[in-house]
């Protein structure tokens, strides 16, 4: 009986390791078809990667020339700030230059106006 045991034992003993033998030659076989499938996609996406990797730099490159232009739009829009604030000035001071004319002009008139009503009256009273 201890001999049918064995046997038992024994034949399970070589199927074991007939399936594992097959098991660790198909795990084999697996283990060169991913790596060969690994080498096929690591080649067909460096191309892809140095694409990326350029477009990303111009990506770079052109927001860099963004943040200059947009500086440059700011120093533009603050000397237009200035512009605008020295023709308010100037125009202050036409208004109180033209302001200053018209009263001098009025003063004029009016200091002639009654200097010929003076010599007016003078040339004519006299007479």
């Amino acid at each position: 009986m201890y001999n049918v045991f064995l046997g038992i034992i024994a034949i399970s003993a070589l199927v074991l390791t007939c399936a594992l033998l097959y098991i660790l030659f198909e795990l084999k076989d697996t283990m060169r078809s991913l790596k060969d499938f690994i080498m096929k996609t690591d080649a067909s996406l460096q191309p892809t990667l140095e694409e990326l990797d350029r477009t990303l730099k111009s990506v770079r490159h052109i927001t860099d020339n963004i943040g200059i232009l947009m500086d440059d739009v700011k120093t533009l829009s603050g000397s237009i700030k200035e512009v605008g604030q020295n023709v308010q000035q100037v125009s202050r001071s036409i208004k109180d230059v033209s302001k200053a004319c018209t009263l001098n002009v009025s003063g004029w008139k009016a200091g002639i106006k009654a200097a010929s009503s003076v010599l007016a009256k003078g040339f004519f009273t006299k007479r």
